[in-house]
């Protein structure tokens, strides 16, 4: 209890002296769903011509579309933490995906506050339905310890790669599926991976399910919803066991190219998703709650290249260089779309520079009340509400990464800096305004702006015991 407690005395009493919102000042139900490994140039709004996402693409229209937008970091749980903390990685608690039997370093903390946290404070009811991946049963990072009222989906991200699992957490208790699994050795922390060798319920659709229930049961009242997908992440331990991690009940209008299966698989589960946010946004309207509900729609990190399909074919990076576990663009910059009917303006697309560390501040701005110290996040609510000219910029965007050797990364303005590995190697520097593909290094042509980035990293990054890049003793 005293999680709260302290959260309401770090954000102070609720306050509507400034509203967030253009019209009413209401407080707006907010819904925030995450794709998992989905990457910027997978979506038809962002260029995408072969995997057909009419849904999403309809979201970008009816409101606001972001081009330079960011995860939080470039691979799963330091991404997610980013998101929950309004902390970048050289700050936030939980910087890469642990490993290994002990995962208290993939967990947050009694003393971090959460964005659920934030708005629990507010009056708002929070659920969470998908992946968490920030803390399993027994520690302290549980969502139902961090703000959450309702928790349905998997912990463990390891568990979440299976779309055919045995069970999905409710809470602190398993729910079983009708599924049969083939575990794999490799424990991570604690769990066997596997792939269903039966399979009767899907995930996604079962998550779904009870999300949109949970919407119904909340609409009277103000509400945030973390809807945290899987889709379109790969079954990693399926694809080395079966060669195709791409699973999925059916691949609907793929099923008649002329591609392997893992490239229909990844296309159907795309679209499948973008069906149900279609069906979820529809259902806001059906309920009369759609004009007083922001709804904002991402991906935790580049797309991956997991599941043995043809990116070739795809282009998921959307001509931007790398995928997940780069610290180029296409590891971090992903789709980023905001709907909130009658209060953004239909059809707007927006080139502000901004990540996930921005959803603390706009949520606590939007709620009325304070944004908790030690932050690292910028209130996008002046851009969402067609206020453009109050909106505040970020001094700079930072990123550390802790796997293949390290690496660090610095925005700043139109400048891209990436140093491997972290804190000793040598900065490259691209012109992301006119190289958006990141190839060629004018590092040499700049050693201002190097010297610039190179102060920036030496000053985001704050060490971690739990966190040490390969260099350090």
């Amino acid at each position: 209890m005293h999680r709260i407690t302290l959260a309401v005395a770090v954000l102070s009493a609720l306050s509507l002296s400034e509203p967030g919102t253009a019209a009413t000042g209401d407080r707006p139900n907010v819904i925030f769903i995450l794709a998992d490994d989905l990457g910027y140039g997978d979506l038809g709004s962002y260029g995408q011509t072969v995997i057909r996402t009419p849904a999403l693409d309809k979201v970008a229209a009816d409101g606001i579309r972001f081009t330079q937008f960011y995860a939080g970091a470039t691979v799963c749980a330091p991404s997610r933490s980013v998101l929950m903390t309004g902390q970048h990685t050289g700050h936030t608690h939980v910087r890469g995906n642990a490993g290994g039997p002990d995962m208290t370093a993939q967990s947050l903390r009694d003393e971090d506050i959460t964005v659920a946290e934030v708005l629990k404070s507010a009056g708002y009811a929070t659920g969470l339905f998908g992946k968490w991946g920030l803390g399993d049963v027994g520690l302290e990072g549980h969502p139902l310890k961090q703000g959450f009222d309702a928790f349905f989906g998997y912990l463990n991200q390891v568990h979440a790669h299976n779309y055919y699992p045995e069970f999905l957490w409710r809470g602190m208790e398993k729910v079983p599926l009708r599924n049969e699994v083939r575990r794999v050795s490799r424990v991570y922390g604690g769990f066997r991976g596997g792939w269903a060798t039966e399979r009767n319920e899907y995930s996604h659709d079962v998550i779904m399910r009870n999300a949109m229930a949970w919407i119904e049961e909340q609409r009277e009242s103000p509400f945030f919803l973390y809807l945290a997908l899987t889709i379109p992440h790969a079954n990693n331990e399926g694809t080395r066991g079966t060669g195709d991690g791409a699973e999925v009940p059916e691949y609907g209008i793929y099923d008649w190219e002329d591609w392997p299966n893992p490239d229909k698989g990844q296309a159907a589960m795309i679209t499948r998703m973008d069906r149900d946010v279609g069906r979820l946004v529809e259902r806001l309207g059906e309920l009369g709650i759609d004009e007083r509900t922001l709804v904002m729609f991402s991906s935790d990190n580049g797309p991956h290249n997991e599941s043995n399909h043809d990116l070739l074919k795809f282009r998921p990076s959307g001509g931007l260089r790398g995928i997940k576990r780069d610290l180029y663009d296409g590891g971090i910059r992903v789709p980023f779309l905001a709907r909130w009917p009658g209060t953004i303006q239909p059809g707007r697309v927006s080139d502000h520079i901004a990540y996930f560390g921005d959803l603390m501040a706009t949520v606590a701005e939007l709620a009325g009340v304070e944004t908790p110290p030690d932050t690292d996040s910028v209130s996008l609510a002046p851009m969402l509400v067609g206020r453009t000219a109050e909106q505040k910029a970020h001094d700079y965007l930072y990123w550390e990464f802790y796997e293949s050797g390290s690496a660090q990364a610095v925005r700043l303005r139109q400048w891209k800096g990436v140093r491997k590995p972290m804190l000793t190697g040598r900065i490259e520097l691209y012109d992301v305004s006119r190289d958006p593909a990141e190839i060629y290094n004018v590092a040499r042509n700049h050693p201002d702006v190097v010297k610039e980035i190179t102060g920036i990293m030496a000053r985001a990054h704050v060490p971690h015991p739990n966190w040490k890049p390969p260099s350090s003793d």
